[in-house]
């Protein structure tokens, strides 16, 4: 094809000086590349490319590296390059990366031994996170304890707030109550709470583990460190209640959890099939196992745990985070508390002083108002103690928080506390407490929405409401007379 010298200038012109492509110019201007390519002699002068160099060789480094991996399986690709560079390697490191990916020794594959225990041998224990839940105003873990007897397959487990040793010990006597028995090994994992020191085989157990386990006649055992297999009746146990109980449900707290589950342990999970008994469901395998228990002993280990505390100058005394009121007799004296998940007790001199119920809260003041009034009858200097304030915020959840935004919303303050004590009188601290919480989560401050929702909680569902106006002797006693609604139209 001849083009004209106006053509060529052209094709010359955006080659050289715009240094275009070959086929952008051919495209643009209609050309076909063999004429742009004759155009601008390029066929006499194509460079012909220079051949490919086959990259450096890793042949005489693959003994060097067999031997760095058989002796460390783990070494990054990246450091046995560094090493071989600085062995004459001249190559990149993606080569050595694929290298040592297809030539690494693979870890030998620990084989498991299956094994099963004697009826009445053995019960693994383990524990199960559900997730945070708030409570008395702050956020605490709840825990499922879950024990399955290594014969039978039988299941207990309870929800808990905390994962202590009176926890466990607590768990421990009523997974048995619910077994009527006890077993003759218990096998843990290697928390805290069960193993205080371990060296080796060598383990110190928690002194309270090896209380109860010597009342009920058991052997503490505990796994081998990084081998979870060890237990994995346990295992599967908690795989088993999560996907067959804690599916689709919201637990609240250990009340209402508890409460569901012992229908699921005494309904369901008993007749689901044994996993190694043919034509035998884990109910069966448990009447079989129920012969071999070791008898209770009688009476049972009491649930409650004791503690000497030191009581403070301010006649209180701190427990998990909290503190509760004693009498203001008993102010820095050392006494003795008897506890359990539901109410803590104060002994002085074997005679019980007070009780409180326990909170799982953090930073909460318990107070009981015959110790406050006892107290400031003591120290009549304690005045400011005794304001109301201070009487919110040891009273009802949240109240610092209520308070502050009291202040920060520019509210008459003094009128508040004392709209709030009103309230706090009449329908009590519990009920005041889940209406402060219930507003502060609505985003809601104001007093009159706090009153309407300690209302709704005193009064019943469909009760009709109750006047508690006294009138003093000089209101007479009549009858109101109804006037027509129309006549204030006409007014």
């Amino acid at each position: 094809m001849t083009v004209t010298d106006e053509v060529a200038t052209r094709v010359r012109t955006l080659f050289f000086r715009e240094h275009w492509k070959v086929g952008t110019i051919a495209a643009q201007l209609s050309l076909h590349h063999d004429v742009v390519e004759r155009v601008c002699n390029l066929r006499s002068s194509k460079r012909v490319p220079p051949p490919r160099t086959a990259p450096p060789s890793l042949a005489p480094f693959e003994d060097f590296i067999a031997q760095t991996l058989a002796q460390y399986p783990t070494l990054r690709a990246t450091r046995l390059f560094d090493m071989l560079c600085e062995r004459g390697y001249a190559g990149s490191a993606r080569r050595v990366r694929r290298y040592v990916a297809r030539h690494r020794p693979k870890p030998a594959r620990p084989v498991t031994v299956r094994f099963e225990t004697l009826a009445g041998e053995q019960a693994q224990v383990d524990w199960a996170l559900v997730g945070k839940r708030t409570v008395d105003g702050a956020q605490r873990d709840l825990w499922l304890f879950v024990m399955v007897l290594g014969y039978s397959r039988m299941l207990f487990a309870e929800f808990v707030w905390d994962l202590s040793a009176a926890s466990l010990r607590r768990s421990l006597l009523r997974a048995h109550q619910f077994f009527k028995g006890s077993v003759r090994q218990w096998l843990f994992d290697n928390p805290r709470i069960i193993t205080l020191e371990r060296h080796g085989t060598a383990v110190r157990f928690h002194s309270m583990l090896l209380e109860i386990a010597g009342e009920l006649l058991t052997e503490p055992r505990v796994c081998n460190v990084r081998a979870p297999q060890e237990k994995g009746k346990v295992e599967r146990a908690v795989r088993y209640l999560r996907e067959r109980f804690l599916e689709g449900r919201t637990i609240r707290d250990p009340a209402h959890g508890n409460a569901e589950i012992q229908d699921f342990l005494t309904r369901i999970a008993p007749s689901r099939p044994h996993p190694t008994l043919a034509s035998t469901t884990v109910a069966q395998a448990f009447e079989q196992e129920r012969e071999r228990l070791i008898a209770l002993p009688s009476p049972l280990p009491t649930l409650e745990q004791t503690a000497s505390v030191t009581v403070d100058a301010t006649a209180f005394v701190s427990f998990d985070g909290n503190q509760y009121s004693v009498p203001a007799a008993l102010a820095s004296r050392v006494v003795t508390i008897a506890f359990d998940e539901e109410t803590i007790r104060v002994i002085d001199g074997g005679s019980e002083v007070t009780r409180h119920a326990r909170s799982w809260g953090r930073g909460r003041r318990v107070e009981r108002e015959e110790h406050r009034r006892e107290l400031l009858a003591k120290r009549p200097a304690a005045a400011q103690y005794g304001k109301g304030r201070e009487r919110l915020r040891q009273s009802v959840a949240r109240a610092d928080e209520l308070l502050e935004r009291w202040v920060d919303d520019h509210r008459n303050l003094g009128s508040l506390v004392s709209r709030a004590l009103v309230l706090l009188d009449g329908v009590g601290a519990a009920i005041l407490s889940d209406a402060v919480c219930e507003a502060l989560d609505r985003g809601t401050i104001d007093i009159g929405a706090i009153s309407a929702l300690c209302e709704r909680r005193r009064r019943p569902r469909g009760a009709a409401p109750t006047c508690d106006v006294q009138f003093g002797a000089h209101v007479s006693d009549r009858d109101v007379r109804q006037h027509a609604l129309e006549d204030y139209d006409e007014r």
